[in-house]
This record gives C-alpha cells, sequence and structure tokens, in this order.
C-alpha cells in the first residue's frame, strides 16, 4: 500500500516548490519518526514552529540565506529559526558574537534580546540544516532525512533565484557549496561564530556590511541588522 503523502504547515510559495519532497519516502519516514519520538521524547521547537523559518520568509523574498545546523537543545530556545532564539530567552554564546560582530561593523547596538524575526521578515532565510532535536541532545535528528529536505530548499533557490547572498559560517555550512551555483549567487564564508571558532576570523569578517553592499549593487534594498 502506498504511503500518504505529507501535508504540512509551511508557507504556500515553499509548499509549490517542495511539493515533491513531500511525496517522497524519506519525507514520510522522517514524519513517521517524528511521531514516534514525540511519544517518549521531548522535542525542540513544537509542530507549529518547525517551518518558521519558511512561513517567515516567503521563497520568491529571499534575499539572504543562513545556514545553520541544529536547532537549540535547551527549554523555550528553539523556534524555527536559525540562531535567533524568543524575546524573553537568554541570548546564546553564538548569538552573543554575532551581535558584537555586527556592533563592530555597523556600529549598531547589541540588542537586549535575541529573536531574529525582523531579520526573517526582511528576507533573510535563517535555515537550519536539521529542523527538529530531541531535548538536551544535540545532533539528535541529523541523518533523518531533514538535511535531504533543507538540501532541497537550497538547490530551489540556487536554480530558481539569482543574485542570493549565502552566509556560510563554519565547515558544517560550507560544505553546502557544492548545492550553490556561483555564477548566480553570492557566497561568503567565514569560520563559526561559537566560542571555539569566533577569534579564528568571524570576528571581522564584515558580512553584515558585505551583505548590504553586494545588495546594494543589485538595486536591492539592504537588511537592517538591527532587531530592536
Amino acid at each position: 500500500m502506498q504511503s500518504t503523502p505529507v501535508n504540512p504547515q509551511i508557507e504556500e510559495s515553499w509548499k509549490a516548490i517542495l511539493k515533491d519532497e513531500f511525496r517522497k519516502d524519506y519525507f514520510i519516514k522522517l514524519k513517521e519518526f517524528l511521531v514516534e519520538e514525540k511519544k517518549n521524547q521531548i522535542v525542540f521547537p513544537s509542530g507549529s514552529l518547525i517551518f518558521s523559518a519558511f512561513n517567515f520568509t516567503p521563497f520568491h523574498k529571499v534575499k539572504v540565506v543562513l545556514l545553520g545546523q541544529d536547532p537549540y537543545h535547551g527549554p523555550g530556545q528553539a523556534h524555527g529559526l536559525c540562531f535567533s532564539v524568543p524575546n524573553g530567552v537568554s541570548k546564546p554564546p553564538s548569538l552573543i558574537n554575532i551581535f558584537k560582530e555586527i556592533h563592530t561593523d555597523l556600529g549598531l547596538p547589541i540588542p537586549r534580546g535575541g529573536n531574529l524575526e525582523k531579520w526573517a521578515k526582511q528576507g533573510v532565510l535563517l535555515l537550519n540544516a536539521t529542523l527538529t532535536v530531541r531535548a538536551h541532545q544535540a545532533g539528535s535528528h541529523q541523518k533523518r532525512g531533514w538535511e535531504q529536505f533543507t538540501d532541497a530548499a537550497i538547490t530551489a533557490i540556487s536554480n530558481e533565484r539569482k543574485g542570493v547572498v549565502f552566509l556560510l559560517w563554519g565547515a558544517y555550512a560550507q560544505a553546502k557549496v557544492s548545492l550553490i551555483d556561483r555564477s548566480k549567487h553570492h557566497i561568503l564564508t567565514s569560520p563559526h561564530p561559537s566560542p571555539l571558532s569566533v577569534t579564528r576570523g568571524f570576528y571581522g569578517c564584515k558580512h553584515f556590511s558585505k551583505t548590504n553592499e553586494l545588495l546594494r549593487l543589485q538595486g536591492e534594498a539592504e537588511i537592517d541588522w538591527s532587531i530592536e
């Protein structure tokens, strides 16, 4: 008997672009895995927030892609946007370092909160490679199918759009470079902003001003990197 395609709650332009993925065996198995996982484990983010990156940033509005690896695995942290935390939640170390670089690069004050929804609404796709995680277990939902799905999203942007700025921080994100058509898009790379690697070249990378310069040269509106 053929499995029923999954029908996720995802923004309509993305649903159209990725419709074939929802019919594939890997995605159906991924949904089955998540259903079973939630019977005995706490999973972050909550179901309604899993596709937040897509829901805040429709396909035709993507101007920048920022790639993360895994959702935060602490209570209340993950809400579907990479590096971001909801209002009222303490900023994780990598996000603090991102704001320090923005302050150095653009002179913007370091914000009190860490909610990056404002970026997403301007066209910054805040995409983790894996969209769910078991509580307190980093990487626990890797290699379950999410990477195939998010690779398909990156490939669709590369194929169907033009002039998108890809921010690839760290080796994991940079491994995705093979999915991106360099003749059509811009790729900025640096070490990851985590405390382990931030001083190896993330500080001083000036990716925020460089992104805006690339957008400006294309006649696109710049990103307002402030969040408050």
